[in-house]
């Protein structure tokens, strides 16, 4: 019989507290009400992800205004914008590279190399291009010199050298798609899953995003404080532990969690909790030491909250503004 994991019975309650109390702040920014939305100090004070990925401003972003929007393409071109806009992960490259073209960038403007002159153009006026959320892998594998050629090559790469946009749309498996991403420069097992989930939002493929999880290094630093000991369980199936168990981890501590308008937490969102609950502990548990050891950010509220938008495909019957 394997070994279970062993929760470290503190940090391993926050987190299913944090993803209560996380979840109904967001419930009541949707619903339009007045602050406070919390009595809890730590998330009056600090900035912390939303409890669900697809929620998350950026992932909006790209679901809304780039995957689901009327622009006329191909699939190829759907597959190219989703993998380059998660590269920069920043809306305002995006809306940048829209006004330098005249429209969100296609595979013939990489082919033409319209797209690198308007990126260059934008590197040179606007700084930065991409985001501080998360490190990118910065090596100069193409030879380019710089972060930003580097990837323009490695998206000529991945679609007119090796046509990836042919093996994602015939992939068996998310896991394939993940270790398909992994195997390009420039792309580790953080972003691969990322953008793998990234691609799976569209309606071009349909995986369950139950069927792969991988977890990241904020995910890692989680889950060795909300455990002592994982037993025989590797990370990635603790996560899937906590994604299989969620409804009577939520009803033995007495929380209300109702999901995304029903919709319960993916592996996606288990493993991005640790990653918050990892942020949260270094306030309330400072004494349960990592790599990371203070909070940066302060939370400063929107004074508009956008209406959401979730893949069609899912069928979450959410209300509308």
């Amino acid at each position: 019989m394997r070994r279970p994991p062993i929760p470290r019975d503190d940090v391993y309650g926050l987190y299913w507290k944090f993803a209560a109390e996380r979840q109904m702040i967001f419930k009541k920014r949707q619903a339009g009400l007045a602050q406070p939305w919390t009595a809890d100090p730590i998330l009056q004070t600090f900035k912390f992800c939303n409890v669900f990925r697809a929620t998350d401003r950026v992932s909006q972003y790209l679901i809304k205004d780039i995957i689901y929007t009327p622009q006329v393409r191909t699939k190829a071109d759907i597959l190219f914008q989703i993998i380059a806009f998660r590269m920069f992960s920043r809306e305002s490259t995006w809306e940048g590279l829209i006004g330098r073209l005249g429209h969100a960038p296609l595979l013939s403007d990489l082919a033409n190399d319209t797209f690198e002159a308007a990126l260059v153009e934008l590197r040179n006026t606007q700084s930065p291009i991409y985001t501080n959320a998360f490190i990118l892998c910065a090596t100069n594998a193409y030879g380019r010199g710089a972060k930003h050629l580097n990837h323009v090559q490695l998206f000529k790469d991945m679609f007119f050298a090796h046509d990836i946009a042919h093996a994602i749309l015939h992939a068996p498996s998310l896991e394939a798609i993940f270790h398909l991403l992994k195997s390009y420069p420039l792309i580790g097992s953080f972003m691969a899953y990322q953008i793998a989930i990234d691609l799976n939002y569209s309606d071009l493929l349909a995986f369950d995003e139950n069927d792969f999880t991988k977890a990241g290094p904020g995910a890692l630093r989680g889950i060795k404080k909300c455990f002592v000991d994982l037993g025989d369980y590797t990370p990635e199936e603790v996560i899937m532990w906590m994604v299989n168990h969620q409804d009577e981890e939520f009803e033995r501590l007495k929380l209300e969690f109702t999901g995304l308008y029903g919709r319960k937490l993916h592996a996606i969102d288990a493993q991005g909790l640790f990653c918050e609950t990892d942020k949260y502990a270094r306030v309330a548990v400072p004494e349960l030491k990592s790599a990371r050891v203070r909070m940066k950010q302060k939370f400063t509220p929107q004074l508009h909250q956008p209406a959401l938008f979730l893949p069609p495909k899912w069928g979450v019957d959410q209300p509308r503004n």
